[in-house]
């Protein structure tokens, strides 16, 4: 009994938790009291009278994490996780909501346990940009075991792009380069290889051959807000002043939420 007494008291703090934070920024009623989230204070209502449901505290978790408040949806999720540690898909969004929040080394956790469970390709190359991006040499390993399946031309340029990262990120950009080229030549529509290629060009100050990168980004996606937006950049450093103008804003046209562009073209128009 006192077990149990524990762990209701324990869900009781928690349901507060959601209810103070559905209430916060919604306003009060006349009587003074605060409003909350008719969709949160549903949910929360239905738990309360169903605390062993896990499918009601996964809305809950939908419900938190749209609203922006990972840490809560993350409390659920530890709970829901107590109940059912065995169960890959609840690991893998337990990570998902690690990773946004910024807790790296717990998301690897998360999907690494998710990955023991069942090791599908796209927790393994979720594993792997984590990876990858903390510059962590268990990104090949990782990506071996994907490539290892042959799913394919698709799964082998994410790959090669994940692999590509890892270089960037630990400074051997011929290597990154290269494959970045290799995730190309399996998907010549892999936007997010070209941009990293343009970064790269762009950082070594080599501004041709950056332009033709993000030229190419363009071609393939005409309404890739980014890809104008670092045309602009190109044009800037060489000091084409107009041209960087433009580029800025077609990119801003695109994407009027585009702070750096909109902050660029004023900085040139002063």
């Amino acid at each position: 009994m006192a077990l149990y007494f524990c762990c209701m008291k324990y869900s009781w703090i928690v349901l507060t938790a959601v209810v103070l934070f559905a209430c916060k920024n919604k306003g009060t009623q006349p009587n003074g009291k605060e409003k909350m989230s008719p969709i949160v204070e549903q949910l929360v209502s239905a738990v309360e009278k169903h605390p062993d449901s896990v499918g009601l505290r996964l809305q809950l978790v939908d419900a938190l994490d749209s609203m922006g408040n990972l840490s809560l949806a993350m409390v659920q999720m530890d709970s829901i996780i107590k109940k059912d540690s065995g169960n890959f898909g609840l690991w893998f969004k337990l990570g998902s909501l690690k990773e946004r929040s910024g807790d790296t080394v717990s998301a690897v956790g998360a999907y690494g346990i998710a990955a023991k469970i069942y090791p599908t390709p796209d927790v393994l190359l979720t594993l792997g940009n984590l990876f990858a991006e903390t510059k962590d040499s268990r990104v090949f390993s990782t990506v071996s075991q994907v490539a290892s399946m042959r799913l394919g031309r698709t799964y082998q340029s994410h790959c090669d792009f994940i692999v590509g990262i890892y270089y960037a990120r630990t400074g051997n950009t011929k290597a990154a380069i290269g494959q970045f080229n290799a995730c190309i030549n399996n998907n010549y529509g892999y936007l997010e290889a070209y941009m990293e290629k343009g970064f790269i060009y762009f950082d070594a100050k080599d501004y041709v051959a950056a332009n033709q990168v993000f030229q190419t980004v363009v071609t393939i996606k005409n309404n890739y807000a980014d890809g104008y937006y670092w045309l602009g950049k190109i044009a800037e450093a060489q000091q084409q002043k107009a041209e960087a103008i433009a580029q800025y804003e077609r990119s801003l046209v695109l994407d009027p939420n585009l702070k750096e562009a909109s902050a660029a073209i004023g900085r040139l128009k002063n």
